[in-house]
């Protein structure tokens, strides 16, 4: 089976309908994951989506669309699993849509003067990554200490790489074209 993975921006593209309509007439094993950080560059969803729920969208190619908090690690869980397991079983494809939200630009030098700090300081309290961790504490898979060797150890894997990426010589100009398919 196969994920394909894209943002909320990609909604109306004509491939994503394209492949949708296409994976519903073979009756193909893909699950299309939606995720939907409320903006597309600085353009915020509900303003270029014509439905407030882009999962609804899936039934007009014929299969199924769910809609899943993308800030609940196990929600997603379990909502992938769900069309994963449908796509293995032979019926087709799904649509998942995880409503989650984007803390940063979307690029570097994004200034962000089209948001409301009050607004992501509201989706800031439902980091992902922190509610899963004060879950696993919650529910004694992991303690407070062990989290924070977790994430010192991450650190440090991610120093270790730049410093390594930084130490390497720069590629030769004749690899620049390796590795690429057409």
């Amino acid at each position: 089976m196969t994920v394909c993975f894209f943002g909320d921006g990609a909604l109306n593209q004509g491939v994503l309908h394209e492949s949708a309509n296409l994976a519903a007439i073979w009756n193909l094993p893909v699950v299309y994951v939606c995720e939907n950080n409320q903006y597309a560059m600085s353009a915020r969803a509900d303003k270029f989506t014509s439905v407030p729920d882009p999962a609804v969208r899936a039934s007009a190619y014929g299969f199924p669309g769910f809609s899943c908090d993308g800030m609940d690690v196990l929600a997603v869980y379990r909502t992938a699993a769900a069309a994963v397991a449908r796509a293995r079983a032979g019926n087709g494809p799904a649509l998942v849509v995880c409503i989650t939200y984007r803390f940063l630009g979307h690029h570097v030098g994004d200034p962000l003067n089209y948001r409301d700090p009050a607004e992501v300081d509201t989706w800031r309290a439902r980091d992902p990554v922190e509610r899963f961790q004060r879950e696993l504490i919650g529910h004694g898979v992991l303690t407070g200490e062990q989290a924070e060797a977790l994430q010192a150890d991450v650190v440090r894997e991610i120093e270790a790489a730049v410093a390594f990426a930084r130490s390497s010589p720069e590629p030769e100009v004749d690899t620049l074209m390796e590795d690429i398919y057409a």
